[in-house]
């Protein structure tokens, strides 16, 4: 049975790596007594397939993960397993039983969208007037570990958010494929902004039809 989970993330839990959540989801699917399928050799691994990795800091309303299981057992009941077996800071949204013959969950995302609140103030009209530069450019080339690169193609969608009060914050869509990932921290830095100075949410992952 492949079962495919929907997840947030959030509070302390922001800062744990892709790596150590995987061993989180791996505890808690023990503790809730659900029949993990293994990989077979000398170091049998937990078929267990996290989307896409989520930076450290960041928190996210859209996690998504694949999971084999040696026997059928009703989505609801996982559902209740695993939310009495969970850390507080991750909450299942959604659990659905999957095709097996679909593809690896990791090479079927396409995108993901964010939303960007800015700590400390910003003039807005001045943050549109860069984002629209931004949206305009035939191209940003960057560098990353030494490498240069094209930012502009990996940015699907830029815009700014003005609240009620007067302060505004940021949403983006950037790709996330294999090769072509756009980093919200990478956005930011064009728009002058320290990113130490945001908190970046993942909202939603977007996966191909």
């Amino acid at each position: 049975m492949r079962v495919r989970i929907t997840f947030s993330k959030q509070g302390p839990l922001r800062y744990i790596g892709h790596l150590d959540l995987h061993r989180v989801w791996e505890r808690a699917m023990r503790r809730a007594d659900l029949p993990i399928s293994y990989s077979q050799g000398f170091h049998p691994q937990p078929k267990i397939s996290l989307a896409a990795a989520l930076p450290l800091g960041f928190s996210s309303r859209a996690e998504v993960l694949d999971v084999r299981l040696n026997e059928d057992i009703p989505t609801e009941e996982i559902f209740t397993r695993l939310k009495d077996n969970l850390p507080p800071d991750i909450k299942v949204t959604d659990v659905q039983s999957v095709d097996e013959r679909l593809p690896a969950l990791q090479t079927t995302v396409v995108s993901a969208a964010y939303d960007v609140h800015l700590t400390e103030p910003v003039d807005g009209s001045e943050l549109k007037r860069k984002v629209e530069k931004i949206m305009n450019a035939e191209s940003l080339i960057r560098e990353r570990r030494g490498k240069t690169y094209d930012l502009r193609p990996l940015i699907e969608m830029l815009s700014v958010i003005t609240q009620a009060d007067g302060t505004s914050w940021l949403k983006m869509t950037l790709a996330a494929r294999e090769g072509a990932t756009g980093r919200p921290e990478e956005v930011l830095s064009v728009l002058e902004i320290e990113p130490d100075t945001a908190r970046v949410e993942r909202t939603r992952l977007i996966f191909q039809s």
